[in-house]
């Protein structure tokens, strides 16, 4: 993903042990960790996102995550193990992905 010059993009941040598995090592970027189905209904989120429903230390959690569904199940398979993942479900985003937190640059002042 690009993004403009300047601006600056939040992803999820991973402790220190699982800094090994960053998700733009996977092509993937994390817009919702640890979230509710409701706050990721947003329709303002990509059309590319996918919703991942995943077990881990008993407690389900919900993540909105960007990348093809190959690459994200690589993901979580590789950062939580097998049997973790639920259900892997398309977003509800609407925004084209290539106009997805894009800024417009500013005008200069005519003199």
């Amino acid at each position: 993903m690009t993004s403009a010059v300047g601006t600056e993009t939040s992803m999820a941040e991973f402790g220190k042990e699982e800094r090994d598995f960053l998700p733009s090592t996977y092509g993937c970027e994390i817009l919702l960790q640890d979230t509710t189905v409701e706050r990721a209904k947003d329709s303002s989120f990509p059309n590319d996102a996918y919703l991942i429903w995943y077990n881990n230390d008993g407690k389900d959690h919900v993540d909105l995550v960007r990348g093809t569904r190959v690459r994200i199940f690589d993901m979580y398979y590789d950062k939580y193990g097998p049997g973790v993942i639920q259900k892997i479900d398309f977003g509800y985003g609407r925004t084209n992905p290539k106009l997805w937190g894009y800024k417009q640059p500013e005008k200069k002042k005519k003199r």
